[in-house]
């Protein structure tokens, strides 16, 4: 039970609108003006195995056809390949071009450069229980059938 002056909705309210103004100052790359939206859909193709389109939107809990758009958008911009897979030809597989790859890595040390310096101001101590907190917050989240749907 928390105490009367800590509510949990505010809480996390005041970070998530932090944490947005972190991603939201860290997507230029170069001459590319990448979007928060666009920013997520690089890390989970970057971080996962040859996913589908289908894998990555709903990893972000997104409809199909936004995620189309924006993927559309991020080939234009030379950022993604879209190939049918092998074996199905009407599932497509995402990869990060050349590009892309530069891309996603700039914005990822930007980020861990941002919260290194988040954490710079907590002991070792206060950052290993912000970190198990984190981690806890999202295995509980996972269990409930309250929230959102399960995004990996």
């Amino acid at each position: 039970m928390l105490p009367d002056n800590q509510n949990p909705r505010e809480l996390l309210q005041i970070m998530v609108r932090r944490f947005g103004l972190l991603d939201k100052n860290c997507c230029t790359v170069g001459e590319q003006e990448i979007s928060l939206i666009q920013s997520h859909i690089l890390y989970e193709i970057d971080h996962q195995h040859e996913p589908s389109m289908q894998q990555i939107a709903e990893t972000l809990a997104m409809d199909i056809t936004t995620f189309s758009r924006q993927i559309q958008t991020l080939i234009k911009k030379n950022l993604v390949l879209k190939t049918p897979h092998p074996e199905d030809r009407r599932v497509y597989i995402l990869r990060l071009t050349v590009e892309g790859k530069f891309v996603a890595t700039a914005i990822d040390h930007r980020m861990n450069t941002h919260l290194e310096e988040v954490f710079s101001f907590m002991t070792d101590t206060e950052k290993a229980i912000v970190m198990q907190s984190v981690k806890l917050l999202n295995e509980s989240m996972l269990k409930s059938k309250m929230c959102c749907t399960p995004v990996g």
